[in-house]
């Protein structure tokens, strides 16, 4: 994976045009009578999709009576693939849902993946005019310009006291290399894997976290499925849901096992097993995965609720014709709670 921000991704791809992808044969031998199911990837192998892998390799979905095929990793977003009834379920940002389900595509969110916002602004350790976050006013932002990226920057200015003004440039590399180079003052990563590759790289950076500083407090990434899907085969995604939490728990719970059943399952992709290691950790240290109350793979209704409210009054969320919704959607109808 590039040093290029998760979440930014899952806001540029989420109206990808749509492609038919190749599908990864499972490991386990499953019932001729198993369900199929199909998941699509929102990136190439990495942390995030650890539950998924180990609840195939370890058989928690063949217990369930299934037959899940993770999909590969195609530039088509997988909330794309899941609108237009390619895949069953998909990896997929709350933003990217939230936008897309209002514009009229059919996405129900099913599963959160991490329990907390992964994300984060950051700039150079050593920038002694950076202290606070209105100190970012004037200064130069490293992103893709996108509607959410402006409004969350603006947002966390002004409410440390900031005009929220500041300048855009689009990168065309890594967001590590334009900090050192000094092409961008500051971007956003996720901590748990950018940020923990920062670390093992020994990069030194500092960072204010969104929901310190006036953001809502969000599942950074979901599993969604249709509407569609979930009126027509409703136990079979309670049974994956449960199934995929079984893997999550897993994870967090036997981080050595499981970080070498996803990199045996991601051979190619995933090479170091020292990073993969230690950005499961973080996953497990700050809570994502299992949250501080408990909660495993549950969607809560007042973070879906207060991260829609925001993109609303940002303008960020708009109708199929590009046009700004005048009033707040019921969010209620946005998630499904499946476990």
């Amino acid at each position: 994976m590039t040093t290029l921000s998760i979440t930014r991704r899952h806001t540029l791809l989420s109206l990808a045009a749509l492609s038919l992808p190749a599908i990864l044969p499972s490991r386990a031998v499953y019932a001729s009578d198993a369900e199929k199911v199909s998941v699509a990837l929102d990136w190439t192998p990495n942390t995030n999709h650890i539950g998924l892998f180990i609840a195939r390799d370890k058989g928690f979905y063949r217990d369930a009576g299934l037959d899940v095929q993770i999909l590969p990793y195609t530039d088509t977003s997988a909330s794309t693939l899941v609108a237009n009834r390619v895949a069953d379920f998909g990896v997929m940002g709350s933003i990217g849902l939230l936008t897309q389900r209002t514009a009229g595509a059919d996405l129900v969110a099913a599963y959160a993946v991490v329990q907390t916002e992964t994300g984060r602004v950051v700039f150079k350790d050593g920038r002694q005019d950076i202290q606070r976050p209105k100190d970012l006013d004037s200064k130069t932002y490293g992103g893709f310009g996108s509607a959410w990226e402006n409004a969350l920057i603006r947002s966390i200015i002004r409410h440390d006291g900031g005009k929220g003004d500041f300048q855009t440039v689009t990168l065309g590399t890594s967001a590590y290399q334009a900090l050192d180079a000094g092409q961008v003052d500051f971007t956003l990563e996720v901590y748990t894997w950018e940020g923990v590759r920062a670390e093992l790289d020994g990069v030194k950076q500092r960072a204010f976290r969104y929901a310190d500083y006036g953001v809502p407090d969000e599942h950074t990434t979901l599993l969604g499925t249709s509407g569609a899907y979930l009126a027509k085969k409703p136990d079979v995604a309670k049974a994956f849901a449960a199934a995929t939490q079984r893997g999550y728990r897993f994870a967090a719970e036997h981080p050595d096992e499981a970080t070498d059943l996803l990199m045996a399952a991601n051979k190619d992709a995933l090479t170091d097993r020292k990073f993969v290691r230690a950005s499961l950790q973080s996953l497990i240290d700050g809570h994502y995965f299992i949250g501080a109350n408990g909660a495993v793979g549950k969607i809560d209704p007042a973070k879906m609720t207060a991260i829609g409210a925001y993109l609303f009054q940002s303008g960020i969320l708009k109708d199929g014709k590009g046009v700004a919704v005048s009033e707040s959607p019921d969010f209620s109808r946005y998630y499904s709670d499946i476990l």
